[in-house]
């Protein structure tokens, strides 16, 4: 017959011994088995043990004011950390950095991973994320203090390739959250917003002969939870905990929102509208990089609004947002529901969602940035003394197919005004965000260079990008001077050749039509055709190929204009202020060669950027194609009608 799991908090809590290596779930203040840390805690108080723990967890599980795995901050009762985030128990954070503990942190995605690892019984994970960061042991390994010696992440070749490798560190006691539990240890999940890596931490403490301990906010009938719906099967499941009123709520804002469970969908409130100031300039600068029909993951802080502006723009339809904790589409929450969504099409474990992230799954995404430096490296998890740590942030930003780093210019005291479609600093931020070295490599530039990643940096008052020499301001907001303004409160001088004006759009308080540039509705009013000089002029002025599918849009548009003439033509293209992802070159250029294969008898183009002129020569280059890129215009057009091919060759007239 099998046994009853169902005991009290205390006696499962009694179950742990010194030195046990303990993992929990919780995702920032959802899902936590609040029960359980408090059972843990009062037992230490009480009785000073268990001691000397090792608390492992991915996501930081707590309000940040000492619930949650705050709770575990009493000094004997932890000896070491590995986690991704230390900012949701402060004082636990303090005794790291204090040297009272050891502790590490690791991208929030590897250690999901490991538990799977741990449950398979393998040493470890090999990864590439992390690389160049302070992960790397040539950059600390992750270790948060003098007091940690241990490495637990090498530096490995395979294959001539560069690779991380991550020790797994087995695991003695699992706390785990569902909502229903039979007598057996069967555990479903219905009322909770997340599912997190609860059954990967299960399978990880029972196949190295630990405990599994689940905090559950009802019992059912043996038998009556259907098999698809059981979660955590109970043979994973030593004992079952049943917690009530606040220590099962669904956050720690939120007693229960069906919404976010997926019980209901709910209709999709339109959202506020932003007031016009240094936040909805950064959400819609970031905005004009949105893939149309791509997978997207937004960060907390500034770049929250860049939901707001799609919903504005009526461009949410044409996006699927996600969050690291699981969530696929709907409508993503913040505030102490943020991981979770409402009307969600999908939610899955997190550590299956980072398996996407790190695959490249995701099209784009926009993270706040706390430090950047020459070198485009930037800073959210330690700085200004405080240990932070880097959540999911090393993941979603090496991996994500174009990259959006968005964030005031300054911070402390900035006071920002929009006035006629300009920008007015009324009083400067006692802190400066680009400083010459940042004090911890959380995304590395240089790594991102190399490999050619799009990435840019948007604040209120201008944008840079990565180039391979370093950041180069491209974009300067109306209203802003580049020395006064910009230049005089950055620790290291920019890359400066010929940066463009933000589009003032952005700076009025009126919709942008933003759907109409990221569906390309307009694109055909910029080709044109002069029939006496057969030239079909193509004007990409401001024009963005975010994708492959933009690129696309441009080559039916102008196969349709040249079959519409009948006729091979002459082509003259504006590149000016044109913008194009650095792993787009060669397919742009294929079209390229496409249309001087079948439509074009001579094609020449100019822009003002040396840049882009260099990446544009290289690009036809390699595909054997007279590159012909002008600075001027009327270069551009001279050569059109000198009356020669490519070749040298003369063209007859047709």
């Amino acid at each position: 017959m099998k046994k009853n799991k169902v005991i009290t908090a205390d006696e499962a809590i009694a179950l742990i011994r010194d030195g046990d290596v303990v993992t929990t779930t919780g995702f920032v203040q959802s899902c936590i088995p609040e029960a359980l840390h408090a059972a843990l805690e009062k037992r230490y108080v009480e009785t000073g043990a268990p001691r000397d723990l090792t608390l492992i967890m991915t996501a930081g599980a707590g309000d940040s004011k000492g619930l949650g795995t705050g709770r575990l901050h009493h000094d004997g009762l932890l000896k070491r950390v590995i986690a991704a985030n230390f900012g949701r128990m402060p004082k636990v954070a303090e005794a790291a950095k204090a040297n009272k503990i050891y502790g590490y942190n690791l991208p929030q995605g590897v250690i999901s991973q490991l538990y799977r690892a741990c449950a398979a019984g393998q040493p470890g994970l090999f990864s590439k994320v992390g690389l160049k960061t302070y992960v790397d042991p040539r950059l600390g390994g992750g270790k948060v203090n003098e007091l940690t010696e241990e490495d637990i992440v090498k530096l490995v070749e395979v294959e001539g390739e560069e690779w991380l490798f991550y020790k797994a560190t087995k695991i003695d006691v699992a706390f785990i959250r569902g909502t229903s539990a039979d007598p057996h240890g069967n555990i479903s999940m219905e009322k909770e917003a997340l599912t997190l890596d609860v059954l990967a931490q299960a399978m990880a403490a029972r196949n190295n002969g630990g405990v599994v301990i689940a905090q559950v906010e009802r019992i059912v009938e043996d038998g009556s939870l259907r098999p698809k719906d059981v979660r955590v099967p109970g043979i994973l499941v030593d004992c079952v905990v049943l917690a009530e009123g606040d220590m099962h709520r669904m956050n720690y804002g939120v007693t229960y929102n069906a919404a976010l469970a997926g019980e209901v969908r709910v209709p999709a409130a339109s959202m506020a509208r932003m007031a016009l100031d240094a936040r909805k300039i950064i959400a819609r600068r970031a905005a004009f990089e949105l893939p149309p029909n791509g997978v997207v993951n937004l960060g907390v802080g500034a770049p929250e609004g860049i939901s707001a502006i799609a919903a504005e723009e009526k461009v949410t339809p044409y996006i699927t947002l996600t969050t690291e904790a699981g969530a696929v589409g709907g409508v993503l929450a913040s505030g102490s529901s943020f991981g979770a969504a409402s009307n969600a099409d999908c939610i899955i474990d997190q550590n299956q969602m980072f398996d996407f992230y790190d695959g490249g799954g995701l099209d784009m995404t926009c993270l706040g940035m706390a430090e950047c430096d020459r070198y485009g490296n930037v800073n959210t998890s330690s700085f200004g003394g405080k240990l932070n740590g880097c959540g999911g942030f090393i993941n979603i930003s090496q991996n994500a197919r174009a990259v959006v780093f968005a964030g005031t210019f300054t911070v402390g005291g900035l006071d920002v005004k929009i006035e006629n479609g300009e920008v007015k600093i009324v009083k400067e931020g006692r802190s400066r965000k680009f400083i010459d070295h940042v004090e911890q490599v959380t995304f590395s530039g240089e790594f991102a260079a190399e490999r050619g990643q799009p990435v840019i940096y948007v604040t209120e008052r201008c944008v840079f990008q990565l180039t391979r020499e370093g950041l180069e301001l491209i974009e300067v907001a109306p209203g802003i001077e580049i020395e006064e303004d910009i230049l005089a409160h950055m620790d290291f001088k920019p890359i400066v050749k010929n940066p463009g004006l933000m589009d003032r759009r952005i700076f009025m308080d009126e919709p942008m039509e933003l759907k109409a540039d990221l569906l390309n509705l307009r694109l055909p009013e910029r080709v044109s055709y002069d029939h006496e000089r057969n030239i079909l002029f193509v004007n990409l002025e401001g024009w963005q190929a975010r994708s492959k599918n933009d690129i696309a849009d441009l080559r039916r548009i102008l196969i349709n204009a040249c079959k519409a003439v009948g006729r091979r033509v002459n082509s003259v293209i504006n590149h000016d202020g044109f913008k194009i992802s650095e792993n787009l070159y060669d397919a742009y250029a294929e079209m390229i060669e496409y249309m001087s294969e079948h439509h074009y008898l001579k094609t020449t183009r100019y822009a003002t950027s040396a840049f882009l002129r260099l990446k544009m020569q290289e690009a036809l280059s390699r595909r054997g194609l007279a590159p012909h890129v002008f600075e001027r215009r009327e270069d551009a057009q001279a050569y059109i009608e000198r009356g020669d091919d490519p070749e040298g060759r003369a063209v007859a007239a047709e």
